[in-house]
């Protein structure tokens, strides 16, 4: 029978061979070595005890506020008083510290932090790590913490499913390479000037994409804006407008396989997202008769923060349900499923759709409410032709979209391939490196 202290030294085993595994120790340069994070670091080395001054003050990053790039918004970091502030708020940051969430270690939420006050505190999800400067530079440390060898330990070693998390113990023994002192200030410079670069190229690419979707809202915006057109509400032009119910016993009776059910994060602008939609029985499907969903419905979010995404069911979509955050806008013969569609989409739909959803207490846009919105209804034809030719324009848009999108990916790809060559060795830095790379910047 193993003993709790075999069981022990074989999970240790098993660890520091995913570590060489992630960090590929047989392809380390002959004058590198490595150490334990808890060797060459400090880690949360100091907290706000419980006898803190009640009126102590100080800044407080959560991690919501932090992601792969760092912190998102400086302004949402709050300033408390230690009486109001959340239990979790209780380590200390210093200056070039840098804090690496240890919950889900794939979302990679690592922010290097060169300048803050004395005064600075992240949550307890955090790991704060303060490099010992004589054997590793912090810049250095913080690269090796966001690179994909990195993720790839911390994600072999968290535990738990739903909320997967690093404890501290096994933290302190990633391992960190270690080349000479002056390697590492190269490195660590060479990945700032690139990383910025790069990261400059990519605000281009997503400053592209917000003026696509303006020229997108504009498209949609005059081809609907003809005030000479006569003007209907939704109730008039309609035989349907139901949403459906959560069936019984919530998620825990959803299937694998059945008759898809609907939901508000399947319902988007560009259509049907169906990655992660739940199913239900066919003896559910038919008792939920009336929200039962047919090709050329219009679709449209009643509630929550997607209020107001809409789109339609193909012709070929088959059956399927809704619950109770989807509506189904079924229209008459004197309105095109698609033309109505685009028109709840566009700027002069969403403002009525979002207008007539006020209060923030609210729980959704009625099917009262949604009958009043008001839609142009130029004849069936002149609204074919305007479908036509809008699907034409936001199929050019979609194209370039998308081309947009593989640019950023492909950058967002090649910036954490550097960042694993560079500190695990595969490439080396050299003075002529830097200098190329500042000359560039």
């Amino acid at each position: 029978m193993n003993s709790p202290a075999m069981i022990r030294q074989i999970l240790d085993e098993v660890k520091i061979y995913m570590a060489g595994k992630a960090f590929d120790t047989n392809c380390l340069p002959l004058d590198w070595k490595f150490d334990r994070l808890k060797d060459v670091a400090l880690v949360n080395r100091t907290s706000l005890t419980a006898n803190t001054d009640p009126d102590y003050e100080f800044d407080y990053l959560e991690i919501s506020n932090v992601n792969y790039h760092g912190i998102i918004d400086h302004q949402a970091i709050e300033h408390l008083r230690y009486e109001d502030a959340p239990s979790r708020a209780r380590r200390r940051v210093g200056k070039n510290n840098t804090v690496i969430s240890s919950v889900r270690p794939n979302l990679q939420a690592v922010a290097f932090l060169p300048d803050v006050g004395q005064d600075f505190v992240c949550s307890t999800g955090f790991n704060v790590v303060q490099a010992r400067e004589i054997k590793h530079h912090p810049k250095f440390v913080y690269y090796t913490l966001i690179s994909e060898s990195a993720r790839q330990y911390f994600e072999s070693i968290a535990k738990g499913v739903g909320y997967p998390a690093i404890d501290e113990k096994d933290f302190n023994s990633l391992p960190l390479p270690l080349p000479p002192r002056p390697e590492q200030e190269r490195i660590a410079a060479f990945l700032d000037a690139s990383c910025a670069a790069i990261d400059a190229a990519v605000s281009a690419k997503q400053r592209q994409i917000e003026t696509l979707d303006s020229i997108v809202d504009a498209t949609l915006h005059k081809a609907f804006a003809n005030a000479e057109w006569p003007q209907e509400r939704i109730k008039d032009v309609t035989i349907k407008i139901g949403s459906g119910v959560t069936p019984e016993g919530g998620a825990a009776n959803y299937l694998n396989e059945g008759i898809p059910l609907l939901r508000s994060q399947n319902i988007h602008f560009d259509g049907l997202h169906l990655d992660d939609v739940a199913f239900i029985s066919e003896e559910t499907h038919a008792e939920m008769s009336n929200s039962q969903i047919k090709p050329r419905d219009v679709l449209l979010n009643i509630t929550g923060a997607s209020i107001g995404r809409c789109t339609y069911v193909p012709e070929n979509f088959g059956e399927g349900n809704v619950n109770q955050h989807v509506c189904i806008i079924r229209g008459n013969h004197q309105i095109d499923y698609r033309f109505l569609s685009s028109f709840l989409s566009s700027p002069i739909g969403q403002g009525q759709v979002l207008s007539s959803f006020t209060g923030a207490s609210r729980q959704g846009l009625s099917h009262i409410e949604l009958g009043l919105i008001s839609v142009p209804l130029p004849s069936i034809d002149v609204q074919r032709t305007i479908i036509a030719d809008l699907e034409r324009r936001m199929l050019q848009q979609k194209q370039i979209h998308g081309n947009i999108e593989s640019q950023i990916t492909t950058l967002t790809t090649f910036r954490k391939s550097l960042i694993y060559e560079c500190v695990t060795g595969q490439r080396r830095i050299m003075e002529s490196d830097l200098k190329k790379v500042k000359a560039y910047g």
